[in-house]
């Protein structure tokens, strides 16, 4: 496993939100869904990202991807003194900043979201919606807001995402989590390899021909019963060496990567299969169920139990389609024909209708 492919290994959308917002200015929508990474890629015109901490606000033209890590909130306008002139609330729930629904209002198609069906400009937005979705070293590799140039090889994945985002085939919502995930793995391949990169310590460690060697033993087989001597051994120092090397490099000392490299398969499985937590103790490594679930709850405060039912639940709010948006619903199998008209959200089956110029 090469350094890249230990981080995004993590990245799998489930219904995730995906939509076309097309805007005329002036406008401005607050984002204050709470959720842990979002995409965001300007198609025509422009926009400008200002973050919630003062921070400077950031203009993206045609072509320009985002990635904005939640969860603190932000807003996405035309200009950066823009005032909101909307909320976007956990659920993906829309609303003026005084509650007001606005999801009937801003429908214009099949997940195109707007003030104008011909407004001058247009944003593709993908948002992962659960935090499970994105693995904890990805997320903490990244800084609350990064921004990758237009470039030629992130262009064929924004075209076919911007064809696809307005269909509704069947399966529409396999088609576009998947290139959802192609295209955030895209932009961080982009913005890991740019001259100055500020990668996370064990990320850099991977070029090391000592350190990277024991990584990649740790990442491909972590059940093995590894220690430091064994580690030291394949990797053709002594322990003390590899201890000292891996610990300036990395950050930790190698069981402790490896226990937290453990951990984070076990939630991946527990999230992923109906293995036994015994079944999924003994794939990361522990021989006693009991061991691991004291390190899982150690670490994650929770149980393995509990963190397979909340990862199942809905942690983000009201079920049905984020927006008002026509389309798969994105955390619910019964879909948005099934569900009741909540706080905003739209079912399927309501008549569409424009806002009013």
């Amino acid at each position: 496993m090469d350094a890249l492919a230990g981080l995004l290994d993590g990245p799998r959308a489930r219904g995730a939100f995906l939509l076309r917002m097309v805007m005329e200015p002036p406008w401005a929508v607050r984002i204050e869904d709470r959720a842990p990474i979002c995409l965001m890629s300007v198609r025509r015109g422009a926009a400008c990202i200002v973050p919630s901490d003062g921070g400077e606000p950031v203009r993206l033209g045609p072509g320009d991807i985002a990635v904005v890590r939640g969860p603190d909130p932000y807003t996405v306008a035309d200009a950066p003194g823009t005032t909101p002139h909307a909320l976007v609330g956990p659920g993906g729930v829309c609303t003026t900043l005084h509650g007001r629904p606005l999801a009937q209002d801003m429908v214009l198609n099949v997940r195109t979201w707007g003030n104008a069906a011909d407004g001058g400009t247009a944003v593709l937005v993908g948002t992962y919606l659960l935090d499970g979705e994105i693995s904890g070293r990805l997320l903490d590799a990244l800084p609350p807001l990064l921004t990758v140039p237009a470039d030629a090889r992130t262009r064929p994945l924004l075209d076919l995402l911007d064809a696809e985002i307005a269909q509704d085939e069947p399966g529409q919502r396999v088609v576009l989590d998947r290139l959802l995930d192609l295209l955030l793995i895209a932009v961080l391949r982009a913005w890991f390899a740019r001259p100055g990169a500020d990668a996370p310590a064990w990320y850099r460690a991977m070029g090391d021909p000592v350190v990277g060697t024991a990584l990649r033993l740790l990442q491909d087989d972590p059940a093995h019963p590894w220690t430091v001597a064994s580690l030291a051994a394949r990797a053709g120092v002594s322990r003390a060496g590899l201890a000292r090397r891996f610990t300036e490099l990395v950050g930790e000392p190698p069981m402790a990567y490896l226990t937290g490299w453990r951990l984070a398969v076990a939630a991946d499985l527990l999230r992923e299969s109906d293995a036994t937590v015994e079944a999924v103790a003994r794939k990361v490594g522990y021989s006693a169920p009991f061991a691991f679930s004291a390190a899982f709850k150690r670490v994650r405060g929770v149980s393995p139990q509990e963190y397979r039912a909340g990862k199942r639940g809905d942690p983000l709010g009201t079920p049905g389609d984020p927006l008002g948006t026509p389309g798969d619903s994105p955390r619910s199998a019964v879909g948005p024909l099934d569900l009741p008209d909540r706080q905003g959200t739209l079912p399927h089956d309501r008549p569409l209708r424009k806002l009013a110029p």
